[in-house]
C-alpha cells in the first residue's frame, strides 16, 4: 500500500528567545517577511519558507502533510516514531521519528 506523504516548503523552528530570533532572520539575514501573528512570523528565504514560533525549543521541524493525520500518526508510531505534541483540533501532531528528526505531520490542503 502506497502512503501519500508529501512535504511542504515550511520549515519550523520555535524558540522562547522570539523576538531575538526575528530580529536575527528578519534583520541580519534580511529575510523577507511573508507573514506574522504574535506568536509565528514566516520568512522566505527563497528555497523554503522559515517560521520562527514562540515557545519551547525542539530543534528545527520539517512539514509532512498528508490526507489522513491520525491515521498516519498511528501508523509512524507502529514503525517508531514518537509523538512530541498534539493538537486534533488542528489536526497536527509533531512527532520525532527513530533519527532524531522531528517534523510536523499536518494535513494536506489536497486531502478531502
Amino acid at each position: 500500500m502506497a502512503y501519500a506523504i508529501h512535504s511542504s516548503r515550511d520549515v519550523i523552528i520555535r524558540t522562547d528567545a522570539w523576538a531575538d530570533a526575528v530580529t536575527f532572520y528578519g534583520t541580519v539575514l534580511g529575510l523577507p517577511v511573508t507573514s506574522s501573528s504574535e506568536t509565528l512570523m514566516g520568512f522566505e528565504t527563497g528555497s523554503f519558507c522559515l517560521y520562527v514560533e514562540k515557545g519551547k525549543d525542539h530543534g528545527p521541524v520539517f512539514d509532512f502533510l498528508v490526507s489522513d493525520v491520525r491515521a498516519e500518526k498511528h501508523r509512524l508510531v507502529a514503525a517508531g516514531c514518537v509523538v512530541l505534541e498534539e493538537n486534533a483540533a488542528i489536526p497536527r501532531c509533531y512527532l520525532r521519528d527513530p533519527y532524531g528528526v522531528v517534523f510536523n505531520l499536518g494535513k494536506a490542503p489536497f486531502a478531502n
